[in-house]
């Protein structure tokens, strides 16, 4: 792209970021705004020769009013207006589908280009609203109870793929950044392992907590990883949002099984790791425990969690550092996990109650819509041959495409 005023090109350096890197163009060679955070639309207004207000004046239209076309930003001048046109758009993700489940969960499928989509759901709850999102197109880390796993992987989602998931359902919902808040809360647990798209990811949450964005407070913003030790001592030198840890097993040997990242970071490396992180920011650190059927919902699965939560609280020298949610597993189709009966459920929050432990049980939402947590899955053109492996082995059950 180049400047009309000097011919030199518009190249935008992501600043703050540990590398140089270019924002995503589109086809048209046009720049999709959706990409940049506040300092780098700054630093692209100003490469068009342009006051930085003007790219908080454009945020808010976008973020704020959800308005997309360059010629409804009426306190631009026509000649700003123009320029826009020639070198940016604000592209929103495609809305395959919206379903709404009989609880008021909403669930979104999003075509991210021509072959995949993702989905995106939103879960309300008393006083609250809470945006699940996507930040990849399937995932690569292949555990063993987690329906997105079984469509395999495609791609890293950039940045504009992952904020336009917010603006979709902030527009359905009518919400008002700092005035009339339908969306309080957004977590990064949809498809994918976040800290696998570590820059883009990062970059989505920054939007999400502008005041020139979505206004979010840096606690209601919680980034969920299956446990990438490095890319979770970075996320504590470069983001402010809260942590949550897909832990599932309290013993590296049934951790491994289900969640194989496990055999790459062990439990003791990943706690260490998160020691570090609520040490650095001061904050507890949430450990999700999805419970499935004679596998992990045990007594003595629930004793040894208690041990192990106990000891991260001392380590970190703070009350209540960690925090248990536990989630009963989701069923779908073709899996070998069943979700424990409801007295299993209890016996095992028991267990961590009596031990000093905050274990709330999450209620299943969405579930009448396949959006309830482990169910999500888009349409992935997967690159990992899981997704066909997966089908055969469905059809061997006599279940045919159920997948």
């Amino acid at each position: 792209m180049s400047d009309t005023r000097d011919n030199k090109p518009i190249d935008i350096a992501l600043v703050g970021a540990s590398a140089p890197e270019r924002a995503s163009v589109s086809g048209s060679g046009r720049l999709n705004l959706f990409d940049l955070d506040r300092p780098r639309m700054e630093a692209f207004f100003e490469q068009l020769g342009e006051k930085r207000f003007r790219a908080h004046q454009v945020m808010k239209w976008i973020h704020h009013r959800y308005v997309t076309e360059f010629e409804g930003m009426t306190d631009l001048g026509k000649a700003l207006r123009a320029k826009l046109e020639q070198h940016a758009e604000v592209r929103v993700p495609q809305v395959v589908f919206d379903k709404a489940s009989d609880d008021g969960t909403h669930k979104w499928l999003l075509g991210m280009d021509t072959s995949n989509a993702i989905e995106t759901v939103y879960i309300p709850d008393k006083g609250r609203g809470t945006l699940c999102v996507s930040s990849q197109v399937g995932c690569a880390l292949n555990c063993q109870f987690c329906s997105t796993a079984t469509q395999g992987f495609n791609r890293n989602l950039t940045t504009a793929e992952i904020i336009g998931q917010v603006w979709v359902a902030a527009r359905h919902l009518g919400n008002v950044p700092h005035q009339q808040r339908k969306l309080t809360n957004v977590v990064m647990m949809g498809m994918g392992e976040p800290l696998a798209n570590f820059d883009n990811v990062v970059r989505a949450m920054s939007i999400m907590r502008d005041d020139l964005g979505y206004g979010l407070a840096n606690k209601r913003v919680t980034l969920s990883t299956a446990g990438m030790v490095p890319m979770i001592d970075r996320l504590a030198e470069e983001s402010d949002v809260s942590l949550a840890v897909s832990l599932h097993a309290p013993d590296d040997d049934l951790r491994s099984e289900l969640v194989p990242l496990n055999r790459k970071y062990p439990i003791a490396v990943l706690m260490d790791a998160c020691v570090r992180y609520a040490r650095r920011k001061k904050a507890s650190v949430t450990f999700e425990y999805t419970l499935m059927k004679g596998v992990n919902d045990q007594p003595h699965h629930a004793q040894a969690l208690a041990r192990l939560m106990r000891q991260f609280d001392r380590a970190v020298q703070m009350k209540d550092a960690a925090k248990v949610n536990l989630i009963p597993f989701n069923p779908f189709p073709g899996t070998r996990f069943e979700r424990p009966d409801e007295g299993a459920i209890r016996a095992f929050q028991k267990i961590l109650n009596e031990a000093g432990l905050i274990a709330p049980v999450r209620r299943t939402r969405g579930d009448d819509i396949d959006a309830a947590c482990g169910q999500l899955k888009g349409q992935v053109m997967d690159r990992t041959r899981r997704s066909a492996e997966f089908r055969r082995r469905l059809a061997g059950q006599g279940m045919g495409d159920a997948a």
